[in-house]
């Protein structure tokens, strides 16, 4: 529904947003090494081995034998890091790189990474409870990055994103329309998906934790709601 493409916010306080370039890193890397020889680690190994299973963090259903790759708790982190396909992939990281440096900005390159990690965990734990018996597996950094974009709109809801919206239609809204319109629709779709192939709830979830930390995790100087945004990062001339 909504692409983001560039916002033009500066940042204030740090060089370059370091933590976010090694989340995309991470995240590319992941994608690569599973693609790179599936004859060492295939792809449906890998995903259902470091992916999150609702059934199966909850005890209710259990792998063959040599999965998951690790301790089922920690495929709430691991899970964040691999990605089913390119459009995947790309998807993420661009909401990544278009929030993630204005929130590392405010927060540090420290606990940035801590509050991707716990958004994360939040996106992974509320796709859990919401279909505990799913045996699909949930991968990806979208839950995470919905925290990102949280955090985005607590702290400079005002500023005017440009982004393409239903794929095609260029257009440049305020950030509070442009990702309140992003949040209806995962919450649209969370009530009236069919089926769990994509993890709605996680996005939800990752969204609500990131409203939170953000007030926790910030800098003490750190202003909310745009209060500090001045005519360059609103668009107002």
């Amino acid at each position: 529904m909504f692409v983001p493409l560039h916002d033009g916010v500066p940042m204030r306080n740090l060089r370059a947003p370091y933590a976010t370039y090694a989340l995309l890193a991470i995240c590319t890397l992941g994608y690569l090494l599973i693609l790179a020889d599936p004859d060492i680690l295939p792809a449906d190994w890998a995903i259902a081995g470091l992916g999150v299973i609702p059934g199966v963090l909850f005890g209710a259903l259990s792998l063959p034998e040599g999965l998951p790759l690790v301790p089922e708790p920690a495929t709430l982190l691991t899970s964040l890091f691999l990605h089913v396909s390119f459009l995947h992939l790309a998807g993420n990281m661009l909401f990544l790189w278009v929030f993630g440096d204005n929130v590392e900005d405010a927060m540090g390159h420290a606990r940035f990474i801590l509050f991707f990690l716990l958004c994360g965990t939040a996106a992974g734990l509320a796709h859990a409870f919401a279909v505990p018996g799913s045996e699909r597996p949930l991968v990806g950094a979208s839950g995470a990055v919905s925290g990102v974009v949280a955090a985005y709109l607590i702290l400079h809801p005002r500023v005017r994103l440009w982004g393409l919206f239903f794929a095609r239609i260029p257009l440049r809204l305020r950030a509070y329309w442009a990702i309140g319109l992003w949040l209806a629709f995962q919450i649209f779709q969370a009530f009236t998906a069919s089926d769990d192939s994509v993890g709605w709830y996680a996005h939800i979830g990752g969204f609500a934790a990131g409203a939170v930390l953000v007030l926790m995790l910030r800098r003490r100087d750190q202003p909310l709601l745009g209060i500090a945004d001045g005519p360059r990062e609103t668009g107002d001339a």
